[in-house]
């Protein structure tokens, strides 16, 4: 786990990192529990980075361990996931139509080897239970072949539909936690004064958690884990650039056309972000929700509030 947390901090691995990583990875994964491996391989299942042959050896793994990477790897290319489809079974294939970006070739791939599969499991008749009847031969019945046929062109359906929920609308935020209108507009308003503990307890509002993760989040001096948060909670770009501008000055360099702010907010996957607000949240309540009933603690929120008034949220700027 040392390893891959190293591995994942490194935004933009070199071709040597890539290779050391790749090295290194197969001997430590053997060699740890089962435990270990699972944390791994879901860590992983979200990095953009894991060179192919590790992204292959993961893939390969027994499905109780590789199914969070098949389901969710952005490293897994159309030729990979057929290729694993038909080599490491009907599990294998079966966790891999759960990925939400499929391509039309993996799903006719998938399709295909489905259909290769439920041709070679029907009964083989003996030789002995055909010879009375070779003298009148018997057509299948046209029913069972159109019953197939309409079961498999509705699983055809299915695919193309679970491919096409890839492309969801930006403003399809059904089940997520979204900031309203009047937070997003109290988090402007405290960025443009530079009210730095209003701001952070206007976003543990948002977030429905503890000051000490909105304080954590905002002391991320390159603004990263900002943005993921603002991103992950739908906040709109306009907004959210201004924020990030705001608090770290280096994010208004500009860099040809666009700002370092713009540049970052760009490279932000929105999934992505969603998925680790979700999981900083999580962890927060974990750590401050009272075990009886499963809310905040109110001695630790109160803890928290005293000392966030001793000692007022501090952010270093850097730029202009």
């Amino acid at each position: 786990m040392a390893t891959v947390t190293s591995f994942e901090e490194l935004p933009h691995p070199t071709k040597s990192e890539l290779r050391q990583f790749a090295e290194l990875f197969s001997p430590l994964f053997s060699a740890s529990s089962e435990e270990a491996r699972r944390q791994a391989v879901a860590s992983l299942s979200q990095s953009r980075n894991v060179p192919p042959a590790v992204a292959f050896f993961i893939a390969c793994q027994p499905i109780a361990i590789a199914a969070p990477f098949l389901v969710a790897s952005p490293c897994l290319d159309d030729e990979t996931l057929v290729t694993i489809a038909r080599t490491q079974g009907e599990e294998h294939a079966r966790t891999i139509v759960k990925r939400d970006n499929l391509s039309p070739a993996v799903i006719d791939a998938l399709v295909g080897l489905r259909q290769s599969r439920s041709t070679s499991e029907r009964p083989v008749e003996t030789t002995a239970a055909i010879e009375p009847i070779r003298s009148t031969p018997v057509e299948p019945p046209a029913p069972q072949a159109d019953a197939q046929a309409d079961r498999e062109e509705a699983l055809r359906s299915r695919l193309k539909q679970m491919a096409a929920q890839h492309h969801r609308p930006h403003t399809d935020r059904l089940g997520l936690r979204t900031i309203t209108a009047v937070q997003e507009a109290l988090l402007v308003r405290f960025a443009r004064t530079r009210e730095a503990d209003a701001f952070a307890t206007t976003l543990s509002d948002a977030l429905s958690a503890s000051r000490w993760l909105a304080e954590r989040i905002m002391l991320d001096i390159s603004g990263h884990q900002l943005g993921t948060t603002l991103k992950g909670i739908g906040m709109s770009r306009r907004e959210a650039l201004f924020v990030l501008e705001r608090f770290y000055g280096h994010l208004r360099e500009a860099i040809g056309d666009e700002t370092r702010g713009a540049i970052l907010w760009a490279q932000l996957d929105e999934d992505a972000c969603i998925r680790r607000v979700d999981a900083w949240r999580r962890a927060d309540h974990y750590t401050y929700a009272d075990p009886a009933s499963g809310t905040a603690n109110p001695s630790e929120a109160q803890g928290l509030r005293t000392t966030a008034t001793h000692r007022p949220l501090k952010i270093a700027r850097g730029g202009r």
